[in-house]
């Protein structure tokens, strides 16, 4: 998969998604467009996903430094 980070890839599926709406793209193109949406689309869930691992993990270490010693 290539490295693209959240945004660029979030504002390159906008394009496209406005471009599908706007019927700016020949159906020859339209293929193509929706197969690069699709990994795009998946290149977010990646990064989201792992965002959330991140978070949780540091929740994680915030609740269990919290917890009264025994």
């Amino acid at each position: 998969m290539e490295k693209q980070n959240y945004s660029k890839a979030i504002e390159e599926l906008e394009q496209i998604v406005a471009e599908i709406e706007n019927q700016d793209i020949s159906v020859d193109e339209l293929s193509a467009k929706v197969k690069r949406a699709a990994k795009l689309i998946r290149i977010c869930q990646t990064v989201l996903y792992k965002t959330e691992e991140e978070v949780n993990a540091v929740l994680k270490d915030m609740q269990e430094e919290q917890l009264p010693e025994k």
